[in-house]
């Protein structure tokens, strides 16, 4: 069964290149077009598509009324947004990921020719449509809240975990940690802030993250995690001090390394080839995490397609370093945790509201360790 999408765009250039676009692949069908929030909420009812591409600004109803209606009316319907790259346009984007939007793809510039506009959409809307759908398919996404005097089930295990969510610290876990580096993807903005804001005006270490996200995304995202967190959150700058306390997300188009010169660890960016087609890359960070901090590392890696994290977790493991993947249930795209947790590179495979916490117990051993020296 092919996977439904209906596009939603004011522009009816834009209409032409996203239905062209999507249906040049045989497992999507475009199931119909809208020109506004209001004449879409109504083909939603008709047509019932799995998907919808729902373009930010429009007139009569726009993207994050659109969303809001269709979170009320249509859960079970899922919403990328296309939003154009420029400060209002991230702004508006990171502010629909918070209200159910499960992600985003950057209008191709409109200088660029059609055809080149058809081949970018091609290669960076479909692998999402797919995913979303491909995640669909498997009702574990949503975990339901327990029922009083219902009896909990006890699940198959479909894969062995290094260590039960619930266990106790293994030994590894507590040797001495001095950073955290979090490499994310699809579904990123909101696996963020389920974590970062959970974390203590007094975590004793530096918390580094690369999500994949163009110019102007990165910044409206780290000025929504900091106004949700005790941590102070930043688009990280060339050069600023890497310290305790301070959480720095990798800023769009740019790669970030940690490096150390006289025993003072700063922030590193440059524009290096992208990896993995991504820059910043996850590989990129954990690389030199591994390097700067040796095995005092915390890497975890969260929803996302691809690969981007593997070769970096391999790294900060070979260094003696500690590795989290979020689990399958939770992960909007069991692509990037599923390739480190396969290959046994993770410590912990854990539900995504069970990582804060797992922080939390890590870096508490070293404050134990540092009262006892």
């Amino acid at each position: 069964m092919k996977i439904r999408v209906l596009v939603v765009d004011d522009s009816a250039v834009f209409r032409r290149i996203l239905s062209e676009a999507l249906s040049s692949d045989p497992e999507i069908e475009v199931v119909g077009t809208a020109a506004n929030g209001k004449l879409a909420l109504d083909k939603m009812g008709r047509l019932r598509p799995d998907v919808v591409i729902l373009d930010v600004e429009m007139p009569v109803m726009d993207g994050l009324s659109t969303l809001r209606e269709m979170r009320r009316r249509f859960p079970q319907i899922g919403a990328i947004m296309f939003s154009s790259l420029t400060e209002k346009g991230a702004k508006v984007t990171i502010e629909a990921l918070a209200l159910g939007a499960f992600d985003f793809v950057p209008k191709p510039a409109k200088s660029g020719s059609f055809k080149e506009s058809v081949v970018r959409i091609e290669q960076e809307l479909i692998p999402k449509i797919k995913a979303y759908a491909q995640k669909k398919k498997r009702p574990v996404a949503i975990r339901p809240r327990p029922v009083a005097r219902a009896a909990r089930p006890t699940p198959a295990p479909v894969r062995p975990a290094p260590t039960s969510p619930r266990a106790p610290l293994s030994l590894a876990a507590m040797r001495r940690r001095e950073v955290v580096a979090i490499g994310v993807s699809t579904g990123g903005p909101n696996a963020l802030a389920e974590v970062i804001p959970q974390l203590p005006v007094n975590f004793p270490a530096p918390v580094l993250i690369v999500q994949h996200m163009p110019p102007f995304f990165t910044a409206q995202l780290a000025l929504r995690l900091d106004q949700a967190s005790k941590l102070k959150v930043v688009e990280a700058q060339a050069g600023m001090p890497v310290v305790a306390g301070r959480v720095y997300i990798a800023p769009g188009d740019f790669h970030m390394e940690v490096r150390e010169s006289g025993g003072v660890k700063t922030i590193y960016l440059h524009k290096g080839p992208p990896e993995n087609s991504c820059r910043p890359a996850v590989d990129v960070l954990f690389r030199s995490v591994a390097s700067v901090y040796d095995g005092r590392s915390v890497a975890v890696i969260m929803t996302g397609m691809g690969r981007d994290g593997f070769v970096g977790c391999q790294r900060i493991k070979e260094a003696g370093g500690y590795v989290i993947a979020q689990d399958e249930a939770t992960s909007v795209v069991w692509g990037m945790p599923k390739f480190v947790a396969e290959a046994g590179l993770a410590d912990q495979v854990l539900p995504i509201q069970d990582i804060p916490r797992t922080l939390v117990e890590i870096f508490k051993v070293r404050q134990h360790e540092a009262r006892s020296l």
